[in-house]
C-alpha cells in the first residue's frame, strides 16, 4: 500500500445522507443512509484524495428539502507540489444549491424556527393518497412551470446523481413553455407534526415526466414538411398537443423502499396517463432492472383483469382454420392470438409496444400449465420432434407460445442474427427464448406467492374479525333484552371500519430478463 492510499476513502462510505425535523430543542433525525452512487461527483472510482476520518453530511429538512453540508475531518493532506486534497466545497457545489452552504447553528435554526412549516403542503396538487403499513401517504404532482415545484425539485436533484444510475439533473432554467412539458410527482408521508410549529409532510421519493411530441400522420396526408415552424407554437399549449408521456427519473428514498411506494407512484402517472386524451402511450427513459421489475408487476396487475375478461390464451390448432390444401407456410400471428383485440387493449390503456408484449408473453405463460413448461418438467426433445402435432393442446400451446417469442426477439434482433448461420442462429434464439422464459417464471412465482400471502392475510383477519363478533354477540346476549350495550356498539363499529382499511403492500420484485 502506497502513501497515497492512507489519505484516500471510499466517497460512497465518506457521504452520510440524513433527513431531519424538528425536535424538542433541535433538530432530530427521520433517517441516515449513504448513496449508491458518487461517481458523477468524484469520478468513476468513487474515491476521495486528501482526508483522514472524513464525513460528509449532507441534511435535507423532512418537507421542504432545505439542503445543508457539514463537513468534517480528522487529518487533512498537507500540500506537496501538486498534489492537494479534493476541494470539497467546490466539487460539491456544481451538484448543491448555494444555500446548503451555511453553518451548522444556522441551518439548525433554520428548520427549528421556521414559522411557515406548519402551513407547508406539497407543491402542486394532490392525485392519491394511500395507506402502507398503518402510515398514511400522499402523492402531489405540479408542472415544472410552477415556481413551487421547481423550487423543491432543484433541492432534490443530488439525489439524482447519487441514487439513478446515469440520471442527469434537469434544467430548470429553460424557456417556460418547455418547462411545461414536464410534471413532477412528489410522494410524502403525512406524519404526526413533532412540534407545534413543525409540519405534517416528510418528503417519500418523487417522479419526473415529460411529453414528447407524438405525430401521427395519417395515411392521405402530405409528407410536406413547413419550414416555418418555430417554437413555442402560437396559441397552443403544450398541454393540447398529442405526445408520449416519458418517464425521466424515478426514485423512492432508501428508507421507504420496499413498502409498496413504487408501485403506487407508477401506476398513479399511468393513470394520470389513462386519463390525458393527448397521451398516445407512457414509456420509460433507459430503466434499470429494478424499475423494469416495479414496472412489470404493476403492468400486469393492470392488464390481468382486461386479458381475463376477453379470455386472451393462444389457440392451439392454429391450422384448422384453413383447410389441408390451403395451409400457410408460415402461420400467421392472428391465428394464434387475437391480434386486433389485443391492440385495442394497448392502445386503450396507453403502454408502448415491447412492454405490452412482455406482459402479453407472462400472461400466456401463465394460461399453460406448469408441468407443460420447461421450469414443470416439460419434455423439451418430445416438444422439438411432435411441434404443434403433440397430443396434449397444452403442449402445443407452449410450443406455439415460445415460437411467439422467438418471432418478436428475431424482428428486434434482425440486424444481427441475420449474420449468423441458420444453425447458429436457431441455438441463439432458443437459447434466448430459454432465458426470457426463466425471467418470466421468477416473476409468476413471485405474483403467486403475494396472492397465497394476500388471501393468508385476508383469510386470518376475517377469522379474527367473526371471533371478534362471536365474542361481542355473547356479551350482547347477557344484556338486557339482548341489546348491547354502549362499549360494545363501539367496538363493532371499529371492528367493522376496518375491514375498509386493507394495507396496500409492495409485490416481490424480481428480475426482468434483458433481451
Amino acid at each position: 500500500m502506497d502513501a497515497g492510499d492512507d489519505w484516500s476513502c471510499d466517497a460512497n462510505d465518506a457521504v452520510h445522507i440524513t433527513v431531519v425535523q424538528p425536535g424538542e430543542t433541535k433538530p432530530k433525525t427521520l433517517s441516515n443512509f449513504h448513496p449508491q452512487f458518487t461517481y458523477p461527483i468524484f469520478g468513476d472510482e468513487e474515491r476521495i484524495f486528501g482526508y483522514k476520518g472524513l464525513i460528509i453530511r449532507l441534511r435535507f429538512a423532512a418537507h421542504d428539502l432545505r439542503p445543508h453540508v457539514h463537513i468534517s475531518y480528522d487529518e487533512k493532506f498537507k500540500t506537496v507540489d501538486d498534489t492537494a486534497a479534493v476541494d470539497l466545497n467546490e466539487t460539491l457545489k456544481l451538484w448543491i444549491p448555494e444555500e446548503a452552504f451555511t453553518t451548522l447553528p444556522e441551518f439548525e435554526k433554520a428548520v427549528q424556527d421556521d414559522e411557515t412549516a406548519k402551513d407547508f403542503v406539497p407543491p402542486g396538487k394532490p392525485v392519491h393518497s394511500y395507506t402502507s403499513r398503518q402510515r398514511n401517504y400522499e402523492i402531489w404532482a405540479g408542472s415544472l412551470a410552477d415556481p413551487r415545484v421547481r423550487h423543491v425539485l432543484e433541492r432534490a436533484q443530488v439525489f439524482v446523481s447519487l441514487f439513478i444510475e446515469a440520471g442527469t439533473p434537469l434544467a430548470t432554467d429553460d424557456p417556460e413553455w418547455t418547462l411545461e412539458r414536464w410534471t413532477v410527482y412528489f410522494v410524502y408521508e403525512k406524519v404526526d407534526p413533532p412540534t407545534p410549529t413543525a409540519s405534517q409532510y416528510s418528503i417519500v421519493g418523487y417522479a419526473t415526466t415529460y411529453r414528447w411530441w407524438y405525430y401521427n400522420r395519417g395515411p392521405l396526408e402530405s409528407s410536406a414538411i413547413s419550414k416555418d415552424v418555430s417554437f413555442p407554437l402560437p396559441d397552443v399549449a403544450v398541454s393540447d398537443l398529442p405526445a408520449r408521456l416519458r418517464i425521466a427519473q424515478f426514485l423512492i428514498l432508501p428508507p421507504h423502499q420496499g413498502s409498496g411506494h413504487g408501485t403506487h407512484l407508477y401506476t398513479t402517472i399511468h393513470t394520470k396517463c389513462f386519463e390525458d386524451p393527448t397521451i398516445v402511450e407512457l414509456t420509460v427513459e433507459d430503466p434499470n432492472e429494478a424499475f423494469d421489475a416495479l414496472r412489470d408487476t404493476a403492468d400486469y396487475h393492470i392488464l390481468l383483469p382486461e386479458f381475463a375478461k376477453h379470455k386472451v390464451n393462444i389457440n392451439p390448432d392454429p391450422y384448422e382454420a384453413h383447410s389441408r390444401n390451403q395451409r400457410p407456410r408460415r402461420v400467421p400471428t392472428a391465428d394464434l392470438i387475437p391480434v386486433k383485440l389485443l391492440h385495442d387493449i394497448r392502445t386503450s390503456y396507453k403502454i408502448s409496444p415491447t412492454q405490452f408484449s412482455h406482459i402479453l408473453e407472462l400472461f400466456l405463460l401463465s394460461r399453460i400449465p406448469f408441468e407443460n413448461r420447461q421450469a414443470g418438467g416439460a419434455n423439451m426433445s418430445r416438444l422439438l420432434i411432435k411441434k404443434y402435432r403433440a397430443e396434449d393442446p397444452n403442449e402445443r400451446r407452449y410450443y406455439w407460445w415460445r415460437m411467439l417469442v422467438k418471432q418478436r426477439l428475431y424482428k428486434r434482433s434482425r440486424d444481427i442474427l441475420i449474420q449468423l448461420d441458420p444453425s447458429d442462429r436457431i441455438q441463439k434464439l432458443e437459447e434466448t427464448v430459454t432465458n426470457v422464459e426463466e425471467g418470466y417464471e421468477v416473476l409468476l412465482k413471485a405474483f403467486s406467492a403475494r396472492q397465497e400471502s394476500l388471501i393468508a392475510e385476508i383469510t386470518d383477519e376475517k377469522e379474527r374479525k367473526r371471533s371478534q363478533s362471536a365474542a361481542v354477540l355473547d356479551e350482547a346476549s347477557e344484556a338486557p333484552n339482548g341489546t348491547l350495550g354502549r362499549d360494545q356498539r363501539v367496538k363493532r363499529k371499529f371492528t367493522v371500519a376496518d375491514d375498509d382499511d386493507e394495507e396496500e403492500t409492495e409485490g416481490e420484485a424480481s428480475k426482468r430478463p434483458k433481451v
